[in-house]
């Protein structure tokens, strides 16, 4: 997993929108308390910003250079999967490198 350690040299913020409180935001949820830590050790300059909204359905949002954003909806997926998702993330990322 020494993607985890090279988020900030692809991606300039990476956002999670979550609910609080429904089930569809769980492994959302589940993913960000397992491991929000690891990655901002990892990503010490990388802004990670964790927005809960009531009703909002889980995605995470990635912004690369340039300006270019990008938007995975997780609803319906595992915490693995989210990993995988982001993960993609951190490789798309080269491709937007100015």
């Amino acid at each position: 997993m020494a993607w985890r350690g090279h988020l900030s040299k692809n991606i300039k913020e990476l956002r999670f929108l979550m609910c609080q409180t429904s089930p569809a935001s769980s492994s959302a949820r589940e993913f960000v308390e397992k491991n929000y830590k690891e990655l901002k050790t990892l990503n010490p300059k990388l802004p990670i910003l964790i927005r809960e909204c009531s009703g909002v359905e889980p995605q995470l949002w990635a912004r690369y250079d340039l300006g270019v954003e990008k938007g995975i909806k997780l609803e319906g997926m595992t915490e693995p999967q989210i990993s995988k998702v982001l993960e993609d993330m951190v490789k798309a990322g080269e491709a937007f490198k100015a």
